[in-house]
């Protein structure tokens, strides 16, 4: 049992004091907003636009409503059709997959890494059929995908790639930014992000005009005024772009300090009972949106910390081809072993910027008395 007289309430991410950290700022930015009456598109969302594209270096960024939106635009500007073939990884928030089927085509699900829960390549080239499309790698966790034998197999069998980067802001593959690497790059800025709304927003970023125009113009009702297209109503909203804005030149600081602080989880848990900690690969920047341990121990060890005041969340409870949405398909364990494996071992741990090392280490110390006891 927990020491209930020495609890202590650790949120799993505590929005309110970074709020309270960069106040007078987004104060400003939203009266700024309030004052212009700038509520859809206009002046902020083009600010943040060329914010967002100039911190990745792409030459083009399009804000849209949400990340989910994100991949289905994406989808529809490289011309996703009934029956074509999408591969996947079988480890996401369904998202990624859902939006694959909305877009008229059919999700093919891929194992994932047993290190770093991304897409594993190696099992991607048996996915491809005739019908296949594209690539869909997402950079789980704030970890990027192994990029390069994914690049190389996309060119080879004349495929897309969409880098699913919802929770990647400021990772690099080899030096280069997320979202860079394949013809477009999503992201998803919902309020508990790495760089994060006051609702929901999202963005896609591509190198080709070509992309990005059809992409703006599908995202905002196939244009104003002219409606060359049928599009949808996927705009950001003025004061989800000023927040954004505010927020984002202290984006590099607080990934350093979710690095840092997820470097002295790993310090401070190495060699602990079962768990498995995560691993950084090289060549890669890992930007630790959720730092996410494995134990056969989990849910007695979830219900232990949750004693003890402290908040952890699944990231996520099954693997995509488990869930009833994909029951008619029949899968089986045998077909994802380690995507299935990781569903009943996976905790994420509290682990934002404003959390203090004298409450990680009170996440620590609980954790050591969990596998002590």
């Amino acid at each position: 049992m927990a020491d209930s007289a020495a609890v202590c309430r650790i949120p799993f991410v505590d929005l309110h004091a970074q709020y309270r950290s960069i106040q007078p700022e987004i104060d400003r930015a939203v009266a700024d907003v309030i004052g212009q009456s700038a509520f859809i598109l206009g002046p902020f969302v083009e600010q943040f636009e060329r914010a967002w594209a100039g911190t990745l270096g792409v030459k083009r960024c399009v804000a849209c409503a949400n990340g989910t939106d994100a991949l289905y635009i994406a989808m529809r500007a490289l011309g996703v059709r009934p029956g074509d073939e999408v591969i996947t990884t079988a480890h996401s928030w369904i998202s990624t997959s859902e939006t694959i089927t909305q877009a008229g085509g059919h999700v093919v699900f891929c194992d994932t890494d047993d290190r770093t829960f991304t897409i594993d390549p190696a099992h991607i080239a048996s996915r491809i059929t005739p019908r296949t499309v594209g690539i869909i790698p997402v950079h789980l966790y704030g970890q990027p995908a192994d990029m390069d034998p994914i690049l190389d197999l996309a060119a080879r069998h004349h495929l897309w790639v969409i880098e699913d980067c919802a929770q990647a802001h400021l990772a690099r593959y080899k030096g280069r930014s997320v979202g860079t690497l394949g013809q477009v790059g999503t992201f998803s800025f919902y309020p508990g992000k790495n760089l994060g709304a006051y609702g929901d927003a999202g963005a896609v970023v591509t190198g080709e005009d070509r992309l990005a125009d059809f992409m703006a113009t599908f995202a905002r009702h196939g244009g104003k005024g002219e409606h060359v297209m049928e599009g949808i109503n996927s705009r950001m909203d003025g004061l989800q772009a000023a927040v954004l804005s505010a927020k984002l030149p202290h984006l590099a600081r607080w990934t350093e300090r979710r690095q840092f602080l997820a470097a002295r989880y790993t310090e401070g848990l190495r060699g602990v009972g079962d768990l498995v900690l995560p691993v950084v690969a090289p060549d890669r920047t890992h930007v630790f949106h959720l730092y996410v341990v494995r134990t056969g121990r989990r849910d007695a060890l979830r219900a232990f910390l949750a004693e003890a005041g402290i908040a952890t969340v699944l990231n996520y409870p099954k693997a995509l081809p488990f869930y009833p949405a994909y029951a008619h398909r029949g899968y089986r364990p045998e077909d994802f072993p380690v995507a299935f494996a990781h569903q009943s071992r996976i905790l994420s741990l509290p682990l934002y910027p404003e959390m203090s090392e004298a409450q990680q280490d009170y996440v620590i110390d609980r954790i050591v008395r969990f596998f002590s006891g």
